[in-house]
């Protein structure tokens, strides 16, 4: 009979932060020796027995249907990506790790060369970038100048004290939103080495990232909002939306930024584009894929 601790901690990190208040459980007034809800509340809102459940936390999900997964999630207030996340460590997907480095099309990169007003570029499934443009390079990172192995924007996160401070406050949103994609993508590729050894990485190395991935928040990495604090230009707000490329499986998303029209953000870009004017594709690019 298998088990997989990764389902009995996310399970129970869930169930501890649901307050009994909020799941409609009473109290009666008495101290609780347990944060959030207990065993037997959760499995009495889920319709399961005690010891079903407690088998669920101890990693045991020989059998369980899609069914039972979804009365637990709506017991514990799963959102969506946390609903497939569930899903995927009681069911394990099998999927081929992506093998060698990321191959990438010439169009594509002459599609980021043509955006020239805000920053775009290309990510692999471990966070790898694989190619930008140049206000890529001017607003957030010169990753030409970034080791191959560290070209990924987990690194530049936890580990790039230069890009942090550009972050400025910022970071903590940044950072959780992070590691919550890296653990929506191990209940996605659970065998990948690749990922694993990414993870273990930054685990090992920024205790800041040890302590939010313990957290087990999950989330996709679909749109949502950068703020950088630029040392040429300041402030800069630009939301971000993410497109999937299915005919590429050696590449994961392409991001697009782009400042609301007639904002500070907007002109501050300009100028920025006008300075990075000089840098050609194959400057930035150039070893761009991570072994």
């Amino acid at each position: 009979m298998a088990r997989n601790p990764e389902l009995g901690e996310f399970l129970k990190s869930r169930r501890a932060r649901l307050h009994p208040e909020d799941a409609g459980v009473p109290s009666y007034g008495t101290r609780r020796r347990v944060p959030g809800l207990r065993r037997e509340e959760l499995a009495q809102l889920a319709g399961v027995s005690v010891a079903y459940y407690i088998r669920l936390e101890q990693g045991t999900a020989d059998g369980v249907s899609a069914e039972v997964l979804d009365a637990i999630a709506r017991a514990l207030r799963l959102d969506g990506d946390e609903q497939v996340h569930l899903h995927r460590l009681a069911h394990p997907p099998r999927r081929t790790p992506v093998q060698g480095p990321p191959r990438l099309r010439a169009p594509l990169q002459h599609l980021l060369d043509s955006i020239t007003h805000a920053p775009a570029y290309i990510v692999g499934h471990y966070t790898n970038v694989v190619a930008w443009n140049r206000l890529t390079a001017a607003v957030f990172v010169d990753l030409a100048a970034v080791p191959p192995d560290e070209r990924t924007w987990s690194h530049q996160i936890h580990m790039n004290d230069d890009y942090k401070a550009r972050l400025g406050d910022n970071w903590p949103d940044v950072a959780r939103r992070n590691v919550a994609h890296l653990r929506f993508r191990s209940g996605q590729d659970p065998d990948d080495p690749r990922l694993r050894a990414l993870i273990g990485t930054l685990r090992d190395r920024s205790p800041e990232f040890a302590a939010l991935w313990s957290a087990h928040h999950v989330t996709d990495l679909t749109h949502g909002e950068a703020r950088i604090d630029h040392p040429q230009v300041g402030r800069l707000v630009l939301p971000f939306e993410t497109l999937h490329l299915p005919g590429d499986p050696d590449l994961s998303r392409l991001m697009l930024y782009a400042a609301e029209p007639g904002s500070a953000s907007e002109k501050a870009l300009r100028r920025l584009a006008e300075t990075s004017a000089h840098l050609s594709s194959a400057e930035l690019t150039a070893s761009a894929a991570i072994p």
